[in-house]
This record gives C-alpha cells, sequence and structure tokens, in this order.
C-alpha cells in the first residue's frame, strides 16, 4: 500500500511539472521553437528605420504611447503583447526574447505589423496608421528585447543602435535656373 502511495506521489509530482513547464513555455516564452521569420517581400524589403531614430528618445517614447493605446485608441499592441514586451494572450509575441527578436530585420518588422501575420491572431495595422507611426512601434518594440540596438542594412544585423549608419540622403535637387531676362519689345 506504501509502495502504491509513493507511485502516485511521484506521478503527482511529475504531472505537476509537466503542467509548470506547459504553463511556462518550456523555456522559450509559449512561442515554440526559434526560427528565422520569412524574409520581408519586395514590397517592405528596402523599408528601414528613418535616419537617426533608433537612437532618438522622444521617437521611442511616442512608439511606447502608441503600443500601449495612449496615441490612439484604436491601436494597443498591450493588449496582446503585454505593457512590457510579456504577452497576456496565448500565442502573443514575446518581445522581450532578444534572441528569437534578433532574427526580425527592421523591414521584416514594419511588415508584420502593418499586414499581419497569417494563421495568427495578429491582423493587419496599416489601415490604422501612418507608416511613420508603424516606425516608432518597432522602434519601441525593439527596445524591449533588443535594447539599445539598431538593424544595420549594410551588414543586415543588429548592432549598437549609436554605430547604424544613416540612411542615404535624398539626391540633391539642382539649383534653381536664373529667371530669363525679359524679353524687349522692338529692339
Amino acid at each position: 500500500m506504501v509502495m502504491k502511495q509513493i507511485k502516485v506521489s511521484q506521478l503527482a509530482v511529475l504531472l505537476g511539472m509537466g503542467l509548470f513547464m506547459v504553463a511556462c513555455g518550456g523555456g522559450e516564452g509559449g512561442e515554440g521553437p526559434i526560427v528565422p521569420p520569412p524574409p520581408a517581400p519586395a514590397e517592405y524589403a528596402d523599408k528601414h528605420m528613418p535616419a537617426g531614430w533608433w537612437t532618438d528618445a522622444a521617437k521611442m517614447e511616442e512608439g511606447r504611447k502608441l503600443f500601449i493605446g495612449e496615441t490612439n485608441p484604436d491601436v494597443n499592441c498591450a493588449s496582446c503583447h503585454g505593457k512590457d514586451g510579456k504577452p497576456v494572450k496565448a500565442g502573443a509575441r514575446d518581445f522581450r526574447v532578444g534572441e528569437r527578436m534578433k532574427l526580425y530585420s527592421d523591414s521584416v518588422w514594419a511588415w508584420r505589423i502593418s499586414e499581419g501575420v497569417p494563421n495568427t491572431k495578429m491582423k493587419a495595422w496599416k489601415s490604422k496608421m501612418a507608416e511613420e507611426d508603424i516606425w516608432k512601434l518597432v522602434l519601441f518594440e525593439r527596445s524591449l528585447g533588443l535594447a539599445g540596438k539598431g538593424w544595420d542594412v549594410d551588414k543586415k544585423s543588429w548592432v549598437d543602435a549609436a554605430s547604424v549608419s544613416a540612411a542615404p540622403a535624398a539626391p540633391a535637387e539642382a539649383p534653381a535656373e536664373a529667371p530669363a531676362a525679359p524679353a524687349t519689345a522692338g529692339k
């Protein structure tokens, strides 16, 4: 009888540990194995964070306010992802997991926010906000798991944000031509 009680106790402990691991995500944030996302489609592949934004605290604060629904009541990322990036709804990406988030280029991140993620609850947000606001969200979300990092387009990796080269400047406009001298009548 005592042996049977010990086996039942051991089974209960193992079952409890298994349930605990499932509830905690087994150490991977409940999101499954860490694998790279698909590349951004052509319409997003060449879009990148505006020059100078990776280190712009004011832009990041604007992104935080968007994220928590303070700026735009139609957009509240925190309702699924949590105010600190820890998901509060099943299936939401945990932005605090740097090992996963470093696999997302800035253009992939913006694409996922803009167009949503197929076969998930993540819907498209581009109809609810301007592209500039999407970049502010990328900036804030990046701070949760990749603080101090910026996407280096040339290296195709996350590097120290202060070292990210600025996006190429727009070509300078040609100087305006001098107005033509007025025609003189009869001369």
